[in-house]
């Protein structure tokens, strides 16, 4: 199933969210469709055009965003004096809701990618009332033992590049908190510091996201790599800020809270992010989802994914009304 032709936004704003941040968000599609938004991964990505094409632009009112700090939002977390303080799971979901209630929107369908997708889980879980449906791919739940497993864990599959990884690290860090250690290297007042260790991240991520090893041209770009570093490094230190009980996943635990909202799921099969079998155990916790395994898939899931993605978004779109 193709993706729909490319569009472009009809409208598009920076809506103030407080503290001094103000969050890009543009729309396309059918004015009058029914509402969908979708939620970049990372943390830190920002939103991407080819997004839109998972949905059919004459049955959809498409909603796109750039979280705090990413993207067109400013203050951009590339900048050494940006607060980071100010920007937390808690106030990712805060935006969500801010910038439904701003385009009057009742109800809408949560697409997301990777991070996106675990902050989707945890905003259908703490807002019902908002979500239609679901529809997730490159799924992660962001409890403790899976960023324990992209960060130290993989160092067994990819032992050179994890020698280099912890290797930028001061020694008596390398047996901590991985993620912490190198926010405190990109908070550095040394921009020098902050380069090489933004660097430092970029190239573990490409070392585990690709076998071999190839070049991600969004990493050659030093706004959005040191932005993308320092906004993963913060919230992978922080356990995303999720509160208590993240050891053992607050979103997996809070998985029947979403029984009323139909998903779709959809898996790479070789995602190393996922060898902990979390959505096998999402889609067990969730009577409402249905998940398809992409064969050979990593951590986005190739043709075949959104070939599933799309019938999802077709699916929903002749279901439920606005």
């Amino acid at each position: 199933m193709p993706l729909y032709p490319e569009i472009e936004p009809y409208d598009h704003g920076m809506l103030d969210v407080g503290d001094g941040n103000h969050v890009y968000w543009e729309t396309c599609g059918n004015p009058d469709g029914k509402p969908a938004v979708v939620l970049h991964g990372g943390p830190g990505s920002g939103c991407t055009p080819w997004v839109r094409r998972l949905f059919d632009p004459a049955a959809y009112r498409i909603v796109l965003l750039d979280q705090r700090g990413a993207g067109r939002s400013t203050p951009h977390a590339s900048a050494y004096d940006t607060d980071m303080s100010v920007n937390t799971t808690p106030h990712l979901l805060a935006d969500l809701e801010l910038l439904r209630r701003h385009l009057r929107i009742e109800r809408w369908l949560v697409w997301g990618i990777s991070f996106g997708s675990m902050l989707g889980l945890r905003y259908a879980q703490t807002h019902p009332e908002a979500v239609t449906e679901l529809v997730l791919t490159g799924i992660a739940t962001a409890a403790s033992p899976e960023v324990t497993l992209l960060t130290r864990g993989l160092g067994k599959i990819f032992p050179a590049a994890f020698e280099r990884f912890v290797g930028e690290l001061p020694a008596e860090e390398r047996a901590g908190n991985i993620p912490a250690a190198y926010n405190r290297l990109l908070e550095s007042p040394d921009p020098e510091v902050r380069e090489r260790a933004a660097r430092a991240w970029t190239d573990w991520e490409t070392a585990i996201e690709s076998a071999p090893p190839r070049s991600v041209p969004r990493y050659e770009d030093p706004v959005f790599r040191q932005g993308f570093a320092r906004t993963v490094t913060h919230y992978w230190g922080n356990d995303h800020f999720l509160g208590e009980g993240n050891d053992e996943g607050v979103v997996l635990r809070d998985a029947p809270l979403l029984k009323d909202i139909p998903g779709t799921l959809v898996q790479g099969s070789l995602d190393v992010g996922n060898l902990l079998g979390t959505v096998w155990r999402l889609h067990h916790a969730w009577p409402g989802s249905e998940l398809t395994v992409i064969d050979d898939g990593a951590h986005f899931a190739g043709d075949r994914g959104v070939d599933v993605m799309v019938a999802a978004t077709d699916k929903y779109a002749r279901g439920r009304p606005r």
